[in-house]
Parts: C-alpha cells; sequence; structure tokens
C-alpha cells in the first residue's frame, strides 16, 4: 500500500480551518449553488462508518415549508429559519439487517476487501450488531457513525466558505415528521446542521489549557498527555 503523502501546507491548511471555524446563528439568504451543495455531502459520506455500512444518511431541507417545520421542531431558533439548507443526519439503526450487498460488492471491485473477507463479513456484521442489539446500543453505535459524517461536513463547508452550526436542541419526533420518517424507530436524528453564508463574525471562545483535557494512558494521566 503505498503511504498517504501529507505535506506542511496540507496540514497547515487544515489546522487553519479547524480552528478558525465557529458555530454560526445567523445566515444571509443568499443560496448554496446546488454543485458545491451535492459536493459537501458527497465529502460528508467520505467519513469512516462502522464496518463501512454506512448507515447515515442526510435530508437536505431548503425549502420553505421544510425549513419553517424544522425551526419550530428546534423551538423558533434562528439557524434553521434563517440558512437557506439545514441537513438532517440521519442514523440508521437496523442498516446491518439490509445485508448491504452494494457496499460488499464497491469494496471487492475496488480491491479494499479480499474475497475471503468480503465473504466473512455478513455474519460477522451479524454478530457484531446482534451483540449491541441485546445491549440496548444499536441507536448509539448509528448515531455515533453519523455524527463523525457530519463533522466531516462542517470542515469541508469552513473550506468552501460557508458557516454552520450543529444543533443539538430539537424535538426528534417533529424533526422526524419534518423530514417523512415519522414513525421509524429503525431511524434517529443525530445532528441537525444549518448551512450557509455567515451574517455575523463570531470570535473564538478559547480553549481549556491541554493539560485540563489531554492525558497519556490513563484518564488524568501525566506523560505524553503532560
Amino acid at each position: 500500500m503505498v503511504p498517504v503523502q501529507s505535506t506542511a501546507t496540507d496540514r497547515a491548511t487544515v489546522s487553519r480551518i479547524i480552528r478558525t471555524r465557529r458555530s454560526i446563528r445567523h445566515y444571509r439568504p443568499d443560496p448554496v449553488p446546488a454543485p458545491l451543495l451535492r459536493e459537501l455531502v458527497d465529502l460528508a459520506m467520505e467519513a469512516p462508518s462502522s464496518y463501512n455500512l454506512q448507515a447515515r444518511s442526510v435530508v437536505i431541507v431548503s425549502g420553505e415549508e421544510g425549513r419553517g417545520a424544522l425551526t419550530r421542531a428546534t423551538g423558533g431558533q434562528p439557524h434553521p429559519r434563517e440558512a437557506p439548507v439545514t441537513l438532517v443526519f440521519v442514523a440508521e439503526s437496523r442498516a446491518w439487517r439490509e445485508g448491504r450487498e452494494d457496499v460488499l460488492e464497491t469494496a471487492s471491485r475496488l480491491g479494499a476487501w479480499s474475497e475471503e473477507f468480503a465473504a466473512a463479513l455478513p455474519e460477522a456484521v451479524r454478530l457484531f450488531h446482534e451483540d449491541l442489539r441485546d445491549r440496548g446500543l444499536e441507536r448509539e453505535y448509528a448515531v455515533k457513525d453519523a455524527v463523525i459524517a457530519a463533522s466531516f461536513l462542517m470542515i469541508a463547508a469552513e473550506a468552501a466558505g460557508l458557516a454552520t452550526s450543529p444543533m443539538n436542541g430539537w424535538n426528534e419526533e417533529e424533526v422526524k415528521k419534518a423530514v417523512g420518517i415519522e414513525g421509524r424507530d429503525d431511524l434517529h436524528i443525530a445532528l441537525l446542521v444549518p448551512l450557509g453564508y455567515p451574517a455575523e463574525t463570531r470570535r473564538h471562545p478559547g480553549r481549556r489549557d491541554p493539560l485540563l483535557t489531554r492525558f497519556g494512558e490513563t484518564y488524568g494521566g501525566g506523560g505524553v498527555g503532560a
């Protein structure tokens, strides 16, 4: 396998994007160009997922009716009302039961998985997710994968000159109704991400001293963390 090459410029660019991104509450009404929107969602879907099942989807809400419903679902917060687009990240906790033959076929065709690995994967996936189900963790694992994808989207959006704001304050049943999945107990709302051009500038509020949040080997331990 050829290692991925990273340059100092690459690292500096990614560092700058991550450090300058802020959560924006107010947006200009300018629409996000459709090709750019598709590119950003495609980049979000490049995020890793458990067993590469890709058990997460994105609903792009840009219509007035849908944005109004999301505004009500978030208690009238300004983000989904003002942003031209709100992306709803949906976690699919029972995707593993579908088989996902397209995932197996694609990975095998691209040479990412050997025939032996691909043949053994369905049983491994079944055993893993049945254990999650028995422990009541199906939803949690699916939501984690969806949130990772949302994080990719936010970084890609910042690089494209757009603003985002991950939202976790909403009524899940109302959001489900807004995107047409009411009554689906196999689908879960992981995150709402308003997307658009910022109408405000927000200062960096700072981060805690790394010595309070970076540890070596054990929580609270020294070494590398110190």
